[in-house]
């Protein structure tokens, strides 16, 4: 899979890099912001009660 994504970016090696680590951050983003907050809505806290 890392063969075939690398193939089809454009560019020389540093283009390719500078690519790889646009869309790393792009998909860690998506996680934070969408991904994560929406699983948290799915999953029930656990109620702890402290005396």
């Amino acid at each position: 899979m890392y063969g075939a994504l690398w193939r089809i970016l454009p560019g020389p090696v540093w283009v390719r890099i500078l690519l790889l680590l646009v869309l790393i951050a792009a998909v860690l983003t998506a996680c934070v912001l969408w991904i994560f907050p929406w699983i948290n809505t799915l999953t029930a806290p656990p109620e702890v009660t402290v005396e």
